[in-house]
């Protein structure tokens, strides 16, 4: 039995993924309006969020909304969190790696989240205290204790977000791992760690609609997060590091070391 808040969560982001995947295989017709360099919007994206919002606002009209299009949604008590595609220009390029987010915070803590991507059918979610799920299926996080057998995820720095610590990083990270991957949707990242398929994940000037249903998935897998500097997370963070536990302090020392 699925809880009632992601029940809900579940028909909205079904419901719109449907307007996704029809966009995705019209790919080459979509009209992209550009915001910055290597940061669109699409029609679709617009699309998504309006089908999205008429669901939730539905089941919670009083609730504060924040969402990647729209902004801030002021109501009161909870605050449920949009990213209506994560992925953007992966899902311009024709790329199958996207994936709808919805996350619900309530004072502060993350509560329910679900992480949907369309085109693979693949529906993660979690809820405090009843673990980490993708398709009916409990998730968890790996158990590699060596960085040497390790795969780490992290989102690459483009235009002016580049900061000049970055390239050491990657350099420390590639030298004393199996490999680094960059995929391009920070909320699968963070659903991939939880599923043990990577083992670790770090990025830096992230929005709270990125991670928010990931911190959860990561923690309800037995995972840990912390900020890349070692500092806790909080709903304020603009920087994460995730792991499987066991290569947390491995990652930290390697990430600060510089």
């Amino acid at each position: 039995m699925l809880p009632a808040t992601i029940n809900i969560f579940e028909k909205a982001a079904k419901k719109a993924g449907r307007i996704l995947a029809r966009d995705f295989g019209e790919i080459e017709n979509l009209q992209i309006k550009s915001k910055s360099v290597g940061d669109f919007v699409t029609s679709a994206d617009l699309k998504v969020e309006e089908s999205l919002l008429e669901t939730l606002q539905y089941y919670y009209p009083n609730a504060n909304y924040l969402t990647e299009e729209s902004g801030s949604i002021k109501g009161g008590g909870e605050t449920i969190v949009i990213d209506p595609i994560d992925g953007t220009s992966n899902f311009i390029h024709g790329i199958p790696h996207v994936a709808i987010v919805i996350g619900k915070i309530v004072n502060d803590e993350i509560t329910d989240g679900v992480i949907f991507n369309p085109i693979l059918n693949e529906f993660y979610w979690a809820s405090k205290g009843k673990g980490a799920w993708c398709n009916n299926k409990r998730i968890r996080v790996s158990k590699r204790q060596y960085l040497t057998d390790c795969l780490i995820g992290t989102g690459a720095p483009f235009g002016k977000r580049i900061y000049s610590n970055y390239y050491k990083e990657l350099e420390n990270i590639s030298r004393l791992t199996a490999g680094v991957r960059r995929f391009g949707a920070a909320s699968l990242d963070l659903a991939y760690v939880s599923s043990g398929k990577i083992d670790g994940f770090w990025e830096k000037d992230l929005n709270l609609w990125d991670v928010c249903s990931g911190v959860l998935l990561v923690k309800e897998a037995g995972g840990r997060i912390s900020e890349s500097d070692g500092n806790n997370w909080t709903t304020k963070s603009r920087d994460i590091l995730v792991s499987n536990t066991l290569v947390h302090q491995k990652l930290l020392e390697n990430l600060t070391l510089l």
